[in-house]
């Protein structure tokens, strides 16, 4: 069996009808861009991938494959949507489920997990809720200086039922001054926070060590810059995070099993990528915390069919492949949508005083301001979307001439 053809396509999927609205289309633009790899082999065999974390692939990526067999390919680290349709041409080639080809199965499930964008609390709620009606039951968000971290996490707490799960990720810029006590106050007051991920920057291992002994919420770590062992050896967090290139994710998470120490899978895509990060957490002795990926971001797929959610869980594709069909009109249709284009805003920051700070676009807070994020408590932000109005025009003129207006 040889590869003959690869094809890279391009797509826009449709973002769930939840973000058809102010709040969703200027938070959300760019995450329908995706691409999608239609791997054809010389016995007829094609495979599918797809990626929204690099929805770009060159011609010289691709060149070398061809003529080669797919089994040559084991363990790779391509771009991920090349690396799943390979997998999907060489479990379908030997009708055995993707998991066959990477290890001993060790589980017929795993937790999956819900996700969006940074927003403010009353959005938030409305997410959690969508999620749990959904059947998640853990949710990933990452913090933001936009808004108070505290505030988003009460309004979860109260739309939240028993047993719910919130992953905070505090995005690697704080300094222990700062994250301690965030983490000491979400402990102590809201049972919903399970996960604090990247507290501290990634290069300060005594932070991290100090922080574990600290706290009893479990510490995420994700990008380990030493590879991944010397931190284990070092002691600094109780979860690690891996994806993307498959072999190096198949590699970290044997090793982080060897350790006894959980792992959470993560990559962007659509149900494709869920299938197949269900695939490797089926052969990962600790995958047992949660896959995150993006399908719950879309109303519509280019699959036949997508994967359901059961009290927190999804099970393991046994079909031959990655185990989902491809819908080639919708592929199509994806092919030939637009990609949402971005909205013209200003920034509005408003400060726990009552004054505001506007700025063009998104501002980084921690620059506008100086506090690092989470310091300043009752932060609030919105976004002024271009509404055609004298004032927007006028404000729109001030921020271009003085980068940011400062009102009492």
């Amino acid at each position: 069996m040889k590869i003959t053809d690869i094809e890279i396509i391009p797509i826009a999927l449709p973002l769930a009808k939840r973000y058809d609205n102010h709040h969703g289309k200027t938070r959300m633009y760019d995450i329908d861009q995706h691409v999608v790899v239609k791997i054809t082999t010389d016995n007829g065999i094609v495979g599918y991938g797809d990626y929204e974390d690099r929805p770009t692939i060159s011609q010289a990526e691709i060149e070398p494959l061809i003529d080669r067999n797919p089994f040559d390919f084991i363990n790779n680290n391509f771009n991920m949507a090349i690396g799943m349709a390979l997998y999907d041409v060489m479990g379908k080639y030997l009708e055995v489920p993707a998991y066959k080809l990477m290890g001993q199965k060790l589980r017929d499930a795993a937790p999956v997990c819900a996700w969006t964008r940074p927003c403010a609390p009353e959005i938030f709620a409305n997410e959690i809720q969508r999620a749990v009606d959904q059947g998640y039951r853990i949710f990933k968000m990452h913090s933001d200086a936009k808004w108070d971290v505290i505030e988003q996490t009460k309004a979860a707490a109260d739309v939240a039922p028993d047993g719910f799960k919130l992953h905070w990720d505090f995005n690697h810029n704080r300094t222990m001054a700062t994250v301690l006590p965030i983490v000491a106050n979400l402990e102590r007051n809201y049972p919903v926070v399970a996960f604090i991920e990247d507290p501290l920057p990634w290069t300060d291992i005594d932070g991290w060590r100090t922080l574990r002994c600290k706290t009893q919420l479990p510490i995420v770590m994700h990008n380990a810059q030493l590879g991944g062992l010397q931190e284990v050896i070092h002691g600094v967090a109780d979860v690690y995070m891996t994806g993307g290139g498959i072999g190096k994710t198949l590699e970290t998470g044997h090793a982080y099993g060897k350790a006894n120490i959980q792992v959470i899978i993560q990559q962007s895509g659509n149900a494709l990528m869920k299938a197949f990060s269900l695939h490797q957490a089926a052969v990962l002795p600790t995958a047992t915390a949660h896959l995150i990926t993006l399908d719950d971001q879309y109303e519509d797929d280019i699959t036949t069919s997508t994967i359901d959610v059961t009290d927190g869980f999804s099970r393991v594709p046994e079909v031959p492949g990655i185990g989902l069909d491809i819908d080639e009109e919708k592929l199509k249709q994806a092919a030939e949508r637009a990609h949402l284009s971005s909205i013209n805003i200003i920034g509005v920051i408003h400060l726990p005083s009552g004054q505001k700070i506007y700025t063009q676009g998104d501002p980084k807070v921690e620059t506008v301001t100086g506090f690092e994020e989470g310091a300043i408590q009752g932060i609030h932000y919105e976004r002024w979307e271009d509404d055609g109005s004298d004032d927007f025009n006028k404000m729109s003129d001030r921020v271009k001439a003085e980068g940011t207006v400062v009102e009492k």
